[in-house]
C-alpha cells in the first residue's frame, strides 16, 4: 500500500501529538506491506520526517514555548483563524495533487481536500465536549474543522475506547468505521536511579522522590483549583516534606489557577516550574515520589502511563479516558471529589504497601502499551480501508 501521514505536528522536542505522529512513522516504516511512505508537512508532500536537532541547554524547550505561544494567538484571534481556516485547503490541495493512488492519514484531526482514501486520528472532542475550556476563536474553528474531517473521512482513528464511544453516540458514526488505536510512552521515560536523576533535579532545587507531581497546561480542563484544595487538606507536616510540583505551559484562562498556586507556594508546599523542556521531563516524573492527575477529560492521559512506566505511583480522576489507561494500578475518583482525592493522595505518600504494589502493576500496566502495537493496529484501519470497494 501507498500512505501519507500528516507530520506537521512534528515539532522537537517531541510533545502529545507530535510525539504520536513520529512514533507513529518510525513505526510504520519497519511494515513490508507498506511500500511507498511519505510525509505532508503541511506544505508539500516529503519524502523524510523533520530532523531532531539535539539541545543540552534547553534551547529547544524555549523555542518549542515560542511556537506554542504563537499558536496560541493565531487560535485567539477570530480575524487570523479565519484567514488560516479558507486559505489552507486551496494550498493542500494543490500539495496533494497526483497522490491519489495513496491513502492519505491526518494523524492531528484533520483531512485535507483530498480524492483518495482518508483516515482521520481524533484525540478527543473536547472542543465539542468540553468547549468552555477552550478560548473561543479556537474552539470554533475545530468545531467547524472536525465537523467537515468527520463526513470527509473513510475511517476514523481514537486514542481510547471512550472516545470512540463518544464518537459513535455523538455524530451517529458507523462502529465498525471508528476504530481505537491506544497510544503509548516513549522509552525515555523509565525507573532511574538517585545519581542520575541528582543533576536535573538540581536544576529546580528538587530533592529524589521528595515531592508529587502534576504535568500539563495550567488550563481549567486539568482541574488544578481542586488538586490545589485536595493537597491543602494534607497534613502541613506531609506538605512540606512532599510538596506538590506543577509542570506546565501558562494555558488560557488560567489566572485564577495562578492566583492559587502563587498563594500556595508562598506557604512552602507549592512549587511551579513553569514550561519544562520535554528532553527534563523523564527526569521530573522519574524523581517523583508520586504522580497526580485529577484532569476533567482526556482523550488518553499520557502523563499518567509515562509515570507508571517510570515507576511512580499514580493517583488520578475516573473521568473519560483514564480508566483505559492505569487499569488497576491507581488510585481513581470522581474529579470533584476533592475530600476523596485527598485521602488518595495521602495514601499514596504514606501507605508503603499499596505503594510498592502500584509501583510494580503500574511497570506491568504500562507494558500493555507499545509504539509497535499502535502501527499494526493503525495498519490494520488503512487495510480495512482500502479493501472497501469505491
Amino acid at each position: 500500500m501507498k500512505v501519507i501521514v500528516s507530520t506537521e505536528a512534528i515539532k522537537f522536542p517531541l510533545t502529545g501529538i507530535g510525539r504520536y505522529s513520529y512514533e507513529l512513522v518510525k513505526h510504520l516504516a519497519e511494515f513490508s506491506d507498506v511500500e511507498s511512505l511519505r510525509y505532508f508537512n503541511g506544505k508539500a508532500v516529503v519524502a523524510s520526517l523533520p530532523t531532531e536537532v539535539v539541545s543540552t541547554n534547553g534551547q529547544s524547550g524555549f523555542k518549542s514555548h515560542l511556537r506554542h505561544k504563537l499558536k496560541h494567538w493565531v487560535q485567539a484571534n477570530h480575524f487570523a483563524s479565519e484567514l488560516y481556516r479558507q486559505a489552507l485547503p486551496m494550498m493542500q490541495k494543490k500539495a496533494l495533487k497526483g497522490y491519489e493512488n495513496y491513502l492519505y492519514h491526518g494523524t492531528n484531526f484533520y483531512v485535507p481536500a483530498f480524492s483518495g482514501k482518508k483516515v482521520a486520528t481524533f484525540h478527543d472532542l473536547s472542543p465539542f465536549t468540553y468547549s468552555e475550556c477552550h478560548i473561543p476563536a479556537r474552539a470554533k474553528y475545530m468545531q467547524k474543522e472536525l465537523l467537515k474531517t468527520l463526513y470527509q473521512s473513510d475511517a476514523l482513528i481514537t486514542d481510547s475506547e471512550f472516545v470512540r464511544q463518544e464518537i459513535i453516540d455523538t455524530f451517529s458514526w458507523a462502529a465498525e468505521k471508528v476504530h481505537c488505536v491506544p497510544l503509548a510512552a516513549g522509552k525515555e521515560f523509565y525507573p532511574r536511579n538517585r545519581l542520575d536523576l541528582e543533576p536535573i533535579l538540581a536544576k529546580y532545587d528538587l530533592g529524589f522522590k521528595a515531592y508529587s507531581l502534576f504535568v500539563g497546561t495550567i488550563e481549567p480542563r486539568k482541574n488544578i483549583i481542586r488538586l490545589l484544595d485536595a493537597y491543602s487538606k494534607l497534613p502541613f507536616t506531609l506538605r512540606q516534606a512532599r510538596p506538590l510540583v506543577l509542570a506546565g505551559f501558562y494555558g488560557w484562562n488560567s489566572e485564577q489557577i495562578h492566583a492559587r498556586i502563587a498563594k500556595a507556594s508562598s506557604e512552602g508546599w507549592v512549587k511551579y516550574l513553569g514550561f519544562a523542556p520535554a528532553e527534563y521531563l523523564p527526569y521530573l516524573f522519574a524523581g517523583a515520589d508520586l504522580f497526580v492527575y485529577p484532569s476533567l477529560y482526556e482523550g488518553f492521559g499520557l502523563p499518567p502511563l509515562e509515570a507508571m512506566q517510570s515507576g511512580v505511583p499514580v493517583v488520578c480522576s475516573n473521568s473519560s479516558s483514564l480508566p483505559e489507561v492505569v487499569g488497576s494500578a491507581a488510585l481513581i475518583c470522581e474529579p470533584d471529589d476533592v475530600d476523596g482525592l485527598s485521602a488518595h493522595i495521602q495514601c499514596g505518600l504514606e501507605d508503603h504497601a499499596w505503594r510498592k504494589m502500584a509501583i510494580e502493576q503500574g511497570l506491568k500496566q504500562s507494558q500493555q502499551f507499545s509504539w509497535t502495537k499502535c502501527a499494526q493496529n493503525t495498519l490494520a484501519v488503512y487495510q480495512a480501508v482500502l479493501s472497501e470497494q469505491g
